[in-house]
């Protein structure tokens, strides 16, 4: 190997773990679904000597996939000045022991854009705050709000300090750590399409900075009709000069193919796909990220993932509760949009993925790629829409979708959706992937169900007679509201005679888990800071899964479908049963034991 210059030429040799010291953030005191344990890496560089590079952040911590953020990421290697590289002789027993000094030099600046609104309140800012109560932010960090609203620091901080809770397992200095949070906490009120504004915003980062390495966050909590103006004004007015700047944007992307192309277009003007960080939190959750560590590690499950074993798979999403004062905003949208062709799509992507190389980012996104690419194209036979009515029940009465006064009286946007998905490869040819989400049903919950083919030739075959359920093994990731993962099989019930029960494998995280399980917006961010994009949606993601929905919701439109009613607290249209007959199937949520 020639090597001329000694800073860019490195060997990768894993080292002991022993001497690191534990941090809450670990794979090993706080895990997440999809965790390797990476070890540190020594950077050799030939012929003698080798570049000591600081701590990236001056922090110590692991993204969601395990990886150790002490390894030096290739990416980010433009963001050191040469003062911080230190080079020291080969024979060092731990060369890559970060100095204190370039540590403390490094600032994260993280910057909520639209910092007033319900998002930012209940679910930005009590994330943030959790992730600086369990040690996972830097020592150097800062946090902005950013909106049209008036509002001094005091303001700010009085308003999120009533959405900040501490760790139910571990509440020790609770009011001290929430008093060091928001003292860190500022605000800037300024236009999102000023440029004077953002450069005002700069001049108050900068100064929180005071000199050190600064890596800049902005967290878009703002309407998808200001995202460019607000990527524009940051990007050229407020990005990092030395470390770097991303961005996270908020769904919804674009309304079709044709929006969200545009939309990228646009972002990509400002930014490079590198620092647009499209979120979608159903990546976040816990049972989610789950999904590929009960696949990919657990010899049981693995050989079954294929249509030789799997007879169909369901994604519900339910809610219990209406529009509740959205309807202008979901009017627009409808649940299709909402729901189905992000959340849900996603999910069925990492369900039904090939093994992917590697945990890291691209790896996996190669996967869901080829995965949504490969989708027979909706048909509108295979798709029931509702929308959910006024309903009474006892003394109390319970308002229908058009009874929202922001949605006209008219509308036919749909509450409810149910459609059936196939995917043309070898693996899942003839397999009907069942979604159905909707609003104002009887229950909240979201769970993947998969439901396996019956026993050949099974010798209690006449035990079971017509009773469906017990004749199917099911298995059951239960997302929300309790995490669980359970797999419904069949055995004998204690006794003389042969009588055969349903029961349930059951793993129930509360009750083997006595924590409390992070929000899904906590590990979002945390990945975010560490530059991990396996739980964010690459541009070419968004394009396959905008393709397969665009022609179904143009039809849908034309056509004017109008939806099927349901009453508020129901299960849903009648419609959905039939379209899971029409493939052999009953919806999983609504059998006797569930």
């Amino acid at each position: 190997m020639n090597c001329t210059n000694p800073h860019s030429c490195f060997s990768i040799i894993p080292v002991s773990n022993s001497s690191r010291k534990s941090n809450p953030c670990s794979s090993t005191s706080r895990s997440s679904a999809g965790n390797h344990v990476v070890s540190p890496l020594k950077i050799e560089s030939f012929p003698r000597m080798r570049p000591m590079i600081p701590h990236r952040k001056g922090f110590r911590l692991c993204s969601s996939n395990g990886h150790s953020l002490q390894s030096v990421p290739g990416g980010d290697a433009s963001v050191y000045a040469e003062s911080d590289v230190k080079y020291i002789e080969q024979g060092d027993p731990d060369p890559l022991v970060y100095s204190e000094s370039a540590a403390s030099e490094s600032m994260l600046s993280i910057t909520v854009v639209g910092a007033s609104g319900d998002l930012a309140k209940k679910k930005i800012f009590p994330a943030l705050f959790a992730l600086y109560y369990e040690d996972c932010l830097p020592k150097n960090f800062t946090v902005f709000g950013y909106a049209r609203t008036k509002m001094t620091d005091e303001e700010l901080r009085d308003m999120i300090s009533a959405t900040l809770t501490c760790r139910i397992d571990k509440s020790e200095n609770c009011e001290d750590k929430m008093e060091q949070f928001l003292s860190r906490c500022y605000y800037h009120s300024g236009l999102y399409d000023s440029e004077d504004n953002f450069s005002e915003l700069d001049t108050k980062l900068r100064e929180k900075e005071a000199g050190k390495l600064a890596h800049r966050l902005f967290y878009l909590s703002i309407p998808p009709n200001i995202f460019v103006d607000v990527v524009k004004c940051a990007s050229i007015r407020a990005s990092s000069m030395k470390g770097w700047t991303r961005v996270i944007v908020e769904k919804p992307f674009g309304r079709d193919s044709e929006s969200s192309r545009e939309l990228t277009r646009s972002l990509k003007r400002y930014l490079s796909e590198d620092q647009i960080f499209r979120i979608d939190h159903y990546l976040g959750k816990e049972l989610v990220e789950n999904l590929s560590v009960l696949r990919f590690s657990n010899l049981v499950f693995e050989p079954l993932w294929s249509r030789n074993y799997i007879r169909n798979v369901q994604f519900i999403f339910s809610e219990d509760f209406g529009t509740e004062g959205r309807g202008g905003y979901f009017d627009h949208y409808g649940i299709i949009r909402d729901i189905m062709q992000n959340h849900l799509l996603q999910i069925l992507a990492l369900f039904a993925m090939e093994t992917p190389v590697s945990l890291d980012a691209e790896d996996i996104r190669n996967e869901k790629v080829k995965v949504l690419r490969s989708m027979r194209p909706l048909q509108l036979e295979d798709v029931v829409v509702g929308q959910y009515k006024g309903h009474s029940k006892g003394s109390r009465s319970y308002p229908g979708y058009t009874d929202d006064p922001t949605v006209p009286n008219d509308s036919i946007t749909p509450t409810f959706a149910a459609a059936a998905l196939f995917i043309n490869n070898a693996r899942w040819d003839g397999v009907p992937f069942l979604m159905k989400a909707g609003k104002a049903l009887h229950t909240k919950r979201a769970e993947i169900r998969v439901q396996f083919r019956h026993v050949p030739g099974n010798l209690y075959r006449k035990n079971f007679g017509t009773d469906l359920d017990k004749a199917t093994n099911e298995l059951v990731l239960q997302v929300q509201p309790d995490e669980a993962i359970y797999l419904k099989i069949n055995n004998k019930v204690p006794g003389l005679g042969m009588r055969l029960d349903r029961s349930d494998l059951n793993l129930l995280f509360r009750a083997r888990y006595p924590i409390e399980v992070p929000d899904a917006y906590e590990r979002l961010l945390l990945d975010a800071v560490a530059g991990e994009r396996r739980l964010f949606i690459r541009s070419d993601e968004l394009d396959a899964a905008w393709a397969l929905f665009t022609p179904l919701l143009k039809e849908l439109d034309e056509k004017k479908i109008a939806p099927e009613l349901y009453p508020y607290g129901s299960r849903g249209p009648v419609g959905a049963h039939y379209l899971a007959a029409k493939y052999n199937v009953r919806w999983g949520d609504l059998s006797a034991d569930d």
